[in-house]
């Protein structure tokens, strides 16, 4: 069985990697299985963060290596909350994080914005391959729903009329934008056995 590390303590990010891992019947570890400290992200872009996270964990491991960086974008803010998304307001926690957002967003007629993800996945061999997701929607005038974590009470995927907290984690899975780089990284390990 194969088996693969992903950078995060983040157990709700571990749980949807779990879940979408699943047809490849592979063996998932995360940091706390290997008593290594968050990675701190230091990067300009996500690209930048998940390749930092990645290539810090590969020196603990042999096995297949994934690290992540994802964010929201926003376009009237000029992008942010960007790659400072998890620490985007002065307490760094969801809730202080959303309630910035949407007192940035109170004036604001352009609500459209993207969830982000880049992957970057360390092979056996040490080669380094990066995958992108987005998902485009609109930030919500107020947080609604009680699934998901982070900014999904606020976000609104185009196509849909309840955030990605109300729509829950079965259809997240399946739109989110690390669900849509995830996807990729699966043909990739399918072609690559």
């Amino acid at each position: 069985m194969r088996q693969l590390v992903i950078a995060t303590q983040n157990t709700h990010k571990l749980d949807e990697y779990r879940q979408m891992l699943e047809p490849l019947k592979t063996e998932v570890y995360s940091l706390a299985d290997f008593d290594i400290d968050d990675i701190e992200e230091t990067g300009d872009t996500f690209e930048a963060n998940a390749r930092q996270k990645a290539r810090a964990l590969k020196k603990h491991t042999d096995m297949l290596v994934i690290a992540d960086d994802s964010g929201l974008e926003v376009d009237a803010l000029g992008g942010l909350p960007g790659v400072r998304s998890r620490r985007y307001s002065d307490k760094a926690t969801d809730d202080a994080n959303n309630e910035k957002l949407l007192k940035a967003m109170e004036n604001e007629t352009d609500r459209a914005a993207r969830f982000v993800a880049v992957i970057c996945l360390i092979d056996e061999h040490g080669e380094e391959h990066v995958f992108e997701g987005e998902l485009n929607g609109y930030i919500h005038t107020a947080c609604t729903g009680n699934g998901g974590f982070g900014y999904d009470p606020l976000f609104i995927p185009v196509g849909h009329t309840e955030t990605l907290a109300e729509l829950g984690p079965t259809i997240k899975n399946k739109l989110s934008h690390r669900a849509r780089a995830l996807r990729k990284v699966l043909d990739f390990l399918k072609h690559h056995e």
